[in-house]
């Protein structure tokens, strides 16, 4: 598969209510799909779609709350949404405190610039979960090895 150029954005979404905006300004890090078993609870679905940003890059306005667990590596992750509506803002792990994970479907239409590169917790992810097969998949994280 071949590696999409990662898209500079400069683009604003609001949760379902209206009481909270992202502010995305800068470079995407990261395109993934995310087929572990919190993701499939957190979304009810089965598998999450993020983009990974600098947290510098991610600006947020209005009231957040968060839930943090620990995750299959050890590190605290945190999940941020908004207390009115629910609606997922952005997830944060102690593994990267300089990096932020935000949901591609917070943009609508605004995201057609998402382009995910792989899969991970594909040991996890259920068939009746259609992915594109070409998509790198990795039982647990993205191989070390992986380009």
């Amino acid at each position: 598969m071949e590696r999409q150029p990662r898209p500079m954005l400069d683009l604003t979404a609001g949760c379902a209510c209206g009481a909270v905006t992202v502010t995305l300004k800068g470079q995407v890090q990261s395109m993934l799909l995310c087929s572990c078993r919190d993701c499939q609870r957190a979304t009810g679905t089965g598998h999450s779609s993020v983009a990974m940003f600098k947290a510098a890059d991610v600006s947020i306005s209005g009231p957040a709350k968060s839930y943090a667990r620990t995750a299959d590596s050890g590190a605290i992750f945190t999940r941020h949404f908004c207390p009115q509506c629910g609606t997922p803002l952005y997830g944060s792990s102690s593994r990267a405190p300089d990096r932020l994970l935000v949901p591609a479907g917070l943009f609508g239409d605004a995201a057609d610039w998402f382009a995910p590169n792989q899969l991970i917790f594909a040991r996890s992810h259920h068939g009746w979960d259609v992915i594109d097969p070409d998509l790198p998949q990795h039982e647990r994280y993205r191989d070390s090895t992986s380009p």
